[in-house]
């Protein structure tokens, strides 16, 4: 029975690297909308992939076989192993609110762009700063 790694929505960019993942599948998928999702392989096999898919399926179908299904077409693929990562960097940071910055920052900050607002503060500023 085939196990589902990946499924892509929209386009999906295929760039060869160097060993050992060889192989990457790049773009977003269904299940996880607003993080970048990554599947490697690691291949010595050839294969010959346009540079972009739409909608494509990964799927390990059996110990190291892999299929790529995207337009009516797909390749199989023999390798090592698949890994697939995904950027959580987005909903991490979407949970945890922003630190507030000090009120001592906020109060230098404030009187430093009240000075530079005007020629006498500007040159004020200058001063301070030789």
């Amino acid at each position: 029975m085939a196990e589902l790694l990946a499924r892509f929505a929209g386009e999906v960019s295929c760039a060869r690297g160097a060993a050992p993942l060889q192989l990457t599948l790049t773009g977003l998928t269904r299940a996880h909308p607003l993080e970048p999702t990554t599947v490697s392989f690691a291949t010595t096999q050839i294969v010959t992939l346009p540079p972009t898919l739409a909608d494509a399926d990964v799927e390990r179908i059996a110990a190291g076989q892999y299929r790529i299904r995207a337009g009516g077409r797909e390749w199989l693929l023999a390798a090592r192993g698949a890994e697939v990562l995904r950027d959580a960097g987005v909903p991490f940071y979407r949970a945890l609110p922003p630190r507030p910055a000090p009120a001592g920052r906020r109060l230098l900050w404030r009187l430093v762009l009240a000075l530079a607002a005007s020629r006498a503060g500007l040159a004020l500023l200058r001063a301070l700063r030789r």
